[in-house]
């Protein structure tokens, strides 16, 4: 089982001060067409984090204590790297169920859709 996190749940800690990581992992070409703005947001291209494993990624999404939301299109690819970065140790990272796709539908619609 894959631990996920809903958009709603993923919004109401975006308006909060908390710490942690949101994990874009889309490709280049997605993130011109739709991308949130946060700064707590970081994008590493599943495509990369497959060639350089956990190398790739920044120094406080290797905290393995930390919090990390893993985001997609649809929550397929944020559900693979979730996996796999909890098979490496990290204990709390999350899916984001149904990615950016559902954040738009449910969200908020000016994020805009592909």
């Amino acid at each position: 089982m894959i631990p996920e996190i809903t958009v709603e749940e993923l919004s109401e800690k975006m308006k909060s001060q908390e710490k942690f990581v949101l994990l874009d992992v889309r490709e280049p070409f997605e993130l011109e067409q739709v991308s949130l703005s946060d700064p707590r947001l970081e994008v590493l291209p599943m495509s990369r984090l497959a060639r350089e494993g956990v190398n790739a990624l920044s120094d406080a999404a290797l905290n393995q204590e930390g919090t990390l939301y893993v985001l997609c299109h649809h929550g397929s690819r944020s559900a693979q790297v979730t996996g796999w970065l909890a098979a490496q140790g990290w204990k709390n990272v999350f899916s984001v169920r149904g990615g950016i796709d559902a954040y738009a539908h449910k969200i908020d619609r000016s994020v805009g859709f592909y």
